[in-house]
């Protein structure tokens, strides 16, 4: 595989930047490669150089939101010194991340949402090993052997907790919409789902 040069990555990392752009404001359909060229202030022929068309366009950007968000939840969490700790800090790290970066979060959704395999089915699908809910889910059954946590299908668990703050953040053009109260309630919320009862001792 021939290794990109510093020029041609920032080219593609311009071009990624302005399709994120585009996708927020004008929404999938509209985000053709010719709005993405204006948003990018390049001429349209240049993309296909970079991209093969925009179904690689668009797994480029899913790609690079969500190692991106992934990254820092997990750099995050990891500074936790207990399960406990842990799931707190998951909560509040991928409620800020994305919470700063509402563009990349209706992007993603975008994406998510309108990109379609052959058969028509959705391309993008949450599964067991998606690696927004592995972690976590891995972080609810250390916290149970441990003995930090009650028992509880820690699958189940994660969906939930996944499904809650990326609930929050396809709200976040609502008026009333309040990213750090919203954070202390998810946790608060979690931690008494999650939390052993003394009766179970």
């Amino acid at each position: 595989m021939t290794r990109r040069s510093f020029i041609e990555e920032a080219r593609r990392a311009q071009i990624v930047s302005a399709a994120i752009d585009t996708l927020a404001e004008m929404g999938y359909v509209k985000a053709s490669l010719a709005q993405i060229a204006k948003r990018a202030d390049i001429s349209t022929s240049l993309i296909p150089y970079h991209f093969k068309d925009k179904d690689d366009l668009m797994e480029q950007t899913v790609s690079e939101i969500s190692l991106a968000w992934t990254t820092y939840v997990q750099e995050k969490v990891a500074q936790g010194v207990s399960a406990r700790e842990q799931l707190h800090i998951y909560i509040e790290s991928s409620l800020a991340y994305m919470g700063t970066r509402p563009k990349h979060f209706l992007a993603l959704l975008e994406i998510v949402f309108s990109v379609r395999n052959a058969d028509g089915s959705l391309r993008y699908v949450m599964d067991a090993e998606d690696p927004s809910v592995l972690p976590l889910e891995n972080l609810l059954l250390a916290g149970q052997q441990n003995g930090e946590f009650r028992q509880f299908d820690a699958h189940n668990m994660a969906l939930a907790i996944r499904g809650t703050i990326d609930q929050f953040l396809g709200q976040m053009n609502k008026a009333r919409s309040d990213l750090e109260s919203y954070t202390h309630e998810l946790i608060e919320l979690f931690d008494r789902a999650t939390r052993k009862d003394p009766a179970d001792e």
